[in-house]
C-alpha cells in the first residue's frame, strides 16, 4: 500500500514549483493555492459569524443555509443518531473541495507568474485529492472502530469468510476511486477551458466555464456524499 501511494504521488501533469524541505520535495504551488482557499474560508466564517443575530441577515443567512445543507447531507448518509459529530468533517471536506474547484473555474491562475511551474486549483493536483481520500479512509476506520471496537473487523468475513479478499480490496479501491474521480474531472474541465480560451478567447468559452462551475459543485457534493456514505456504512450495526 505504501509503495502504491508513493507511485500515485509521483504522477505529474504540467510543471511544478518544488520546495525542498529537508529530504522532502513539496509542490509549492499546491500549498499556495490550498492556503489561499483556506484563508478565504476562514475570512468568510469570521466575517459572517462575528455578530450573530436572532433573525439572520446578510452573510449569516448564507452560513446557516450551508450548515443546514451539510447537516441534512450528514443525517441522510450517516443516520440521525450519529450524524452530529461528523458534520464538521463532512462540512470541511465539502467546502474545501467546493471553493478549490470554483477557484480553478473562476480565477485566472495561469496569469500569475511563479519561478517555475503554473498555478491551478488545489484539486487539480492528484496529491491533494489522494490526501483528501486518505483522510476519508481514516475517518471511516476511526468511526467504525470507535463504535464497535475490534468487532468492526468482522465485517471482512461477512456474509461469508470466502469474501475476505474482496472486502479487503474494497477498502483499497474506495480512496483510489474518490481521488481519481475528483482529480480527473477537475483537470479535464480546466484543460477544456484553457484550450477553448486559446482558440476562441471571447465568447465560446463562457458556456463551458458555466458548465465547469456546475460540474465543480457536483464533484464536491459527490465527494462529501460518498464520504458520508462510507462513514455511515462503517458505523452501521449489522444484525
Amino acid at each position: 500500500m505504501t509503495n502504491l501511494i508513493y507511485n500515485i504521488a509521483e504522477v505529474e501533469v504540467g510543471q511544478h514549483w518544488y520546495w525542498n524541505i529537508g529530504n522532502f520535495e513539496i509542490h509549492g504551488q499546491v500549498l499556495l493555492t490550498s492556503w489561499f482557499v483556506i484563508s478565504l474560508l476562514a475570512i468568510f466564517a469570521f466575517v459572517s459569524t462575528r455578530t450573530l443575530n436572532d433573525i439572520p441577515q446578510g452573510s449569516q443567512n448564507l452560513v446557516e443555509y450551508i450548515l443546514e445543507f451539510i447537516r441534512d447531507l450528514a443525517k441522510t448518509q450517516i443516520g440521525e443518531e450519529e450524524y452530529k459529530s461528523w458534520v464538521p468533517f463532512l462540512g470541511t471536506m465539502f467546502l474545501f473541495i467546493f471553493i478549490s474547484n470554483w477557484s480553478g473555474a473562476l480565477l485566472p491562475w495561469a496569469l500569475i507568474e511563479i519561478p517555475n511551474g503554473e498555478l491551478a486549483a488545489p484539486t487539480n493536483d492528484i496529491n491533494t485529492t489522494v490526501a483528501l481520500a486518505l483522510l476519508t479512509s481514516i475517518a471511516y476506520f476511526y468511526g467504525g472502530i470507535r463504535k464497535k471496537g475490534l468487532r468492526y473487523f468482522t465485517k471482512y468475513i461477512q456474509p461469508t469468510p470466502v469474501l475476505l479478499p474482496i472486502n479487503i480490496l474494497e477498502d483499497f479501491t474506495k480512496p483510489l476511486s474518490l481521488s481519481f474521480r475528483l482529480f480527473g474531472n477537475i483537470l479535464a474541465d480546466e484543460l477544456v477551458v484553457a484550450v477553448l480560451v486559446s482558440l476562441v478567447p471571447l465568447v465560446v468559452p463562457i458556456p463551458m466555464m458555466l458548465l465547469g462551475l456546475f460540474t465543480s459543485a457536483i464533484q464536491a457534493l459527490i465527494f462529501a456524499t460518498l464520504a458520508g456514505a462510507y462513514i455511515g456504512e462503517s458505523i452501521e450495526d449489522h444484525h
